[in-house]
């Protein structure tokens, strides 16, 4: 019979309930700010679904009328520095983190709301119509709600999306130690996410000041707690990250504020993060005015169960038997808050022919449809920029690709603080699998972040940092196909956000990543991402092809205010090339491409490790062709002006890239040349590019799978005959 030790989690693990002696003891002021604030929020939520029941509402009106509690109680505390973020469902949270901000002094039930709180409603109001004087013009809706002057750092559609975001504000909050903290809230659907759990992980293991302010409402859509896992009781997973945590009754607007109080203690002093499982109900359906009842998931008696523990009847209640405010108070609030929600709503939304209809004139205007989707590019308006060619400085002329890698961002580091480095091993290996990162964790420790093996947690964190602002990311994908193990983040977060949120918002993060073609590590470790890149708006991509380009377009990623894509290749690593010798501090522009050889028989367009093969294939047939190496690849950072130059006085394309032709850049390519050019060509486009099937380990089928020299010579045939000018 073997001895069985019971083991205890690390962290600790409590239900808090108030007393009758809590209520006694509570701040009056508190309790009026909060139930000022729940009232406000309430009344907001019945407009907003009222609404919608018009036909007003473009898309969902995921109310949280009956989830009040939470978000009051724990927005209380909360400083103007401290920041949140939500799911799909967070009008209430919003709101309650604006209110705050707004009124960091309290809000008393009698005095009529400033104008400052009527302003709030109706920017809120008007973003959930989809309408110009929203906070993110209209882009955002219901669901991306963000107020950054706030601390409303911007909620989200995709369940548990957000979390990973607010685990970088908490970083940036940590690293500029102010005591400040970041809140992420979600609900029961959410917590059994991996990018979610990834998240608890990692802020555990850096201690980061990040709440999990999980509100369990019981429901995901129509899906019962108990039917999606073994453990309902939510806050338990915190022990499986030594987190403390705390569940209380939602419902209860002072039992929320009194776990925020000993969580965000814990959190301002060091202590790491913390859990809070509020027990909460929605007293609506996913979506819309009608209860849960009418689809037949609930029952009607449940429903007024929970109806009759309301939040607001609690606080309101509890307060009246202490003589904080009467009756007739609490009703003449709930007036004034319908009130003002008439008001703000009467300012939007017109009757005619008996119909209500949103003013005409309040729409954004359809050219504002692709503004913002990445920046102006201001901030290189006094960079020096520089050409291998017109370059002053001393070069070497063998230096090799990767140590060029490594010094600029020595460089980088050691003149710009905000710089911080993270991914999987990058802090060891002398400077990870590929020494890209040589010497940087011994020069700057606490800002090399080796991380644990979670894509989607790391990468979101980065996204986070990125939209707090005050520090740059630089994350790393130790091979691009784990961009799909992070996709959300990529190409939902990352890089929807500036345009998701009215065109504002900065996102300055650099993403590097390497293309192993040739190395042996098969199909999930080998692909070149430029071609799914390219087809997300948002990201910009650059792919430079020798060591002097390279420094030049780090530093431009750096410097750039959209998120950056910068791609390498194993098979430049260890090539050499001219490169700097002590001058790292120019740019090359983003969105300007090179030609590298002058020729008037043929356009060929390659990046990265393809440029030198096809030079040599080049001069070794004798073609007389210009080759454009096109270094940015994002949609707005292609060079037309060189391309369309070159085509127009060679009319014959070939575009080279080495990767699979299903994730193909080529295609993409070619597709825009044909609309932009058709004119000028006088063939088809042609094309080299690899197999339909990725690499894979066999290092025969592995060079079969890539396009290789032999390709790009046919290639040059085919084109070269197709013209009428076949090569010998």
């Amino acid at each position: 019979m073997p001895d069985y030790a019971t083991l205890a989690p690390s962290a600790p693990w409590r239900e808090l309930r108030t007393t009758r002696a809590d209520w006694d003891d509570a701040d009056p002021a508190a309790l009026e700010s909060m139930l000022v604030s729940a009232h406000l929020i309430r009344a907001f939520e019945e407009k907003v679904l009222e609404l919608a029941g018009h036909g007003l509402v473009h898309g969902p009106a995921h109310s949280a009328v009956g989830q009040e509690g939470g978000a009051v109680g724990s927005a209380a505390l909360m400083r103007a520095g401290d920041q949140i973020n939500g799911s799909h469902r967070a009008h209430h949270q919003f709101l309650a983190k604006s209110i705050r901000y707004i009124a960091p002094d309290g809000l008393l039930p009698a005095a009529e709301f400033s104008s400052a709180i009527r302003g709030l409603a109706k920017r809120s109001l008007a973003e959930i119509l989809g309408l110009a004087q929203g906070f993110c013009r209209g882009r955002g809706g219901s669901m991306h709600l963000r107020w950054a002057e706030a601390g409303n750092l911007g909620t989200n559609a995709i369940v548990g999306g957000g979390v990973p975001l607010a685990a970088g504000a908490a970083w940036a909050h940590k690293r500029a130690g102010k005591g400040d903290v970041a809140f992420a809230y979600f609900g029961d659907g959410a917590v059994n996410i991996g990018s979610v759990l990834e998240t608890m992980n990692i802020a555990a293991a850096w201690k980061l000041p990040l709440c999990f302010f999980i509100e369990n409402n019981r429901y995901a859509v129509s899906t019962h707690v108990e039917e999606a896992t073994a453990e309902p009781r939510l806050s338990a997973r915190g022990s499986a990250f030594a987190i403390p945590a705390w569940k209380v009754d939602g419902m209860d607007p002072l039992a929320v504020y009194l776990a925020t109080k000993e969580a965000m203690e814990l959190m301002r002093n060091g202590g790491g993060p913390a859990i809070i499982e509020a027990d909460v109900y929605r007293y609506f359906h996913q979506n819309g005015p009608l209860p849960g009842s009418a689809f037949g998931y609930r029952d009607k008696a449940e429903e007024a169960a929970w109806r009759a523990r309301d939040p607001l009847d609690r606080l309101a209640s509890e307060m009246e038997q202490r003589q904080i405010i009467g009756s007739l108070g609490v009703a003449a609030l709930r007036e004034r808050a319908l009130g003002l929600m008439a008001d703000v709503a009467a300012e939007l939304v017109e009757q005619v022919d008996g119909k209500n209809r949103i003013k005409p004139a309040l729409w954004p205007d359809e050219g504002f449809r692709d503004h913002g989707i990445r920046g102006d590019l201001s901030e290189f308006a006094r960079t020096r920029t520089e050409e291998l060619e017109t370059f002053g400085g001393a070069i070497d002329g063998s230096a090799k690709f990767i140590e060029a890698v490594a010094n600029v961002m020595q460089r980088r580091m050691a003149t710009d603080d905000r710089i911080v480095i993270m991914g999987e091993d990058v802090h060891r290996l002398k400077g990870g699998t590929n020494g890209a990162t040589r010497g940087l964790a011994a020069a700057f420790p606490d800002r090399v972040l080796g991380t644990p093996i979670s894509e989607a947690a790391f990468t979101g964190l980065g996204g986070g940092i990125a939209m707090d602002g005050r520090y740059i990311p630089v994350v790393e994908f130790m091979y691009p196909d784990f961009m799909w193990v992070a996709a959300d983040q990529v190409f939902n977060q990352i890089g929807k956000a500036r345009h998701m949120f009215g065109g504002d918002i900065d996102v300055p993060l650099v993403l590097r990543t390497k293309v192993a073609m040739g190395t042996g590590y098969g199909s999930q470790h080998s692909m070149d991402p430029a071609g799914i890149f390219a087809t997300s708006p948002g990201w910009r991509i650059v792919a430079p092809s020798t060591p002097f380009d390279y420094v030049g377009l780090m530093n431009s990623a750096l410097r750039c205010k959209d998120p950056v894509l910068v791609i390498e290749h194993v098979d430049l690593y260890n090539s050499t090339g001219p490169a700097p010798i002590d001058d790292l501090d120019y740019f090359i522009p983003l969105g300007k491409a090179k030609v590298v050889r002058q020729g008037t028989a043929m356009t060929i367009l390659t990046y990265l490790a393809m440029v030198r093969p096809v030079l040599e294939a080049v001069e070794r047939l004798g073609v007389d062709a210009e080759i454009i190496d096109l270094r940015s690849l994002d949609r707005a950072g292609l060079d037309w002006q060189t391309i369309e130059a070159s085509i127009r006085k060679t009319g014959n394309v070939l575009v080279v890239e080495q990767g699979a032709r299903g994730t193909s850049y080529g295609g993409l390519l070619a597709a825009e040349i044909q609309n932009r050019c058709f004119d000028w060509l006088d063939q088809p486009i042609q094309r080299v590019h690899g197999g339909e099937a990725s690499p894979s380990i066999s290092k025969v089928l592995e060079a079969a799978a890539c396009a290789r020299p032999a390709d790009i010579e046919r290639g040059l045939r085919q084109a070269m005959a197709d013209q009428g000018r076949p090569l010998g």
